[in-house]
């Protein structure tokens, strides 16, 4: 499985759905939390140039936002 990193807020609706997600599929993944970690939020503007969550690397892809079907596809897996 490819490694998978997302950065989120605990009150962000879409981090959610995305962790969500990828509990019913099984994907392993490491989770920043950018409201309490100052380094991993300046790791993640860095890499988007922006505050806007999630951000979602798989493998060297970076995706704003949670698109299941876009996830999925990345995954090789069924949205």
């Amino acid at each position: 499985m490819k490694p998978v990193t997302i950065y989120t807020t605990p009150t962000c609706h879409f981090c959610n759905l995305a962790k969500e997600f990828f509990a019913e599929k099984n994907v392993q993944y490491t989770a920043y939390d950018v409201s309490t970690d100052a380094a991993k939020r300046e790791e993640m503007i860095n890499l988007t140039g922006q505050l806007g969550v999630p951000v979602i690397v798989i493998d060297d892809s970076i995706m704003v936002g949670f698109d299941r079907e876009k996830v999925a596809g990345k995954l090789g897996i069924e949205a």
